[in-house]
């Protein structure tokens, strides 16, 4: 195994079953071999990660521990014990980036407030790549992860996005549980005026799926679609 600098490495996953070789560096990978110590989303995602990126990769020798809504947050600045004594330790979403629109963060800041050595790794993120596609502003943007789930909150959040969007010239981004995509749809294109413009980034990098289209909405209440239970982004701009 092949000696890595300690430092908090914030290591990026697939968001696709696209060959990884595509998506992802391999210095990645050259990395990810001397680290044993890893704070994760998921176990079990993690541990298929690691031998997709490597099939001898050790899993019996690393230790994992899972950061997410199930965690007691009192634990994770003991997690990062190794890092402290001079090892390499690992953070990884469940897919894309981990620490943004993901519970990882956490484990970022107190290394960060400790003064210990951050080092992101280059990867997928469907957020960034759903703004690069769109044709939108990229210079002012804001996500906003989930929106209400209340249909009457929903429609007044969405009515909020299209204002500032509108003031201020700027992207609005937010995610939606996937088998609830499809309402999103329809809730926008009720919702928005018919010359706001909307972009669906669905199962980015997926060399078969990949799915990203920007239209007015005034199209989008006349278009088919179904993006029920695929991994999506939203999108809204007002701008010129």
């Amino acid at each position: 195994m092949a000696e890595v600098e300690a430092a908090l490495y914030l290591i990026p996953v697939n968001i696709s079953d696209a060959p990884l070789e595509s998506v992802l560096p391999s210095g990645n990978t050259a990395i990810i071999r001397g680290i044993r110590h890893f704070i994760v989303e998921n176990v079990r995602t993690a541990r298929r990660f690691l031998l997709r990126c490597d099939r001898t990769f050790d899993i019996g020798a690393s230790e994992f521990h899972e950061l997410n809504g199930h965690t007691d947050l009192r634990e994770v600045s003991s997690w990062l014990e190794p890092l402290r004594r001079g090892e390499p330790v690992g953070v990884m979403s469940e897919a894309g980036c981990p620490a943004v629109a993901d519970p990882g963060a956490l484990a970022v800041s107190i290394a960060q407030r400790e003064g210990l050595k951050v080092v992101p790794l280059v990867g997928p993120s469907s957020i960034l790549m759903a703004l690069m596609a769109s044709g939108f502003n990229g210079q002012g943007f804001a996500f906003h992860g989930y929106l209400p789930i209340g249909e009457d909150e929903r429609r007044k959040r969405v009515r909020e996005l299209e204002s500032e969007s509108r003031r201020r010239g700027m992207t609005q981004i937010f995610i939606e549980t996937p088998y609830r995509n499809n309402r999103m749809v329809a809730t926008l294109a009720e919702t928005l005026r018919g010359d706001t413009l909307v972009c669906v980034a669905s199962e980015i990098t997926d060399p078969e799926r990949e799915s990203i289209v920007t239209l007015p909405v005034r199209e989008w209440k006349k278009r088919e679609y179904d993006y029920s239970k695929h991994p999506t982004i939203f999108l809204i701009y007002c701008g010129g």
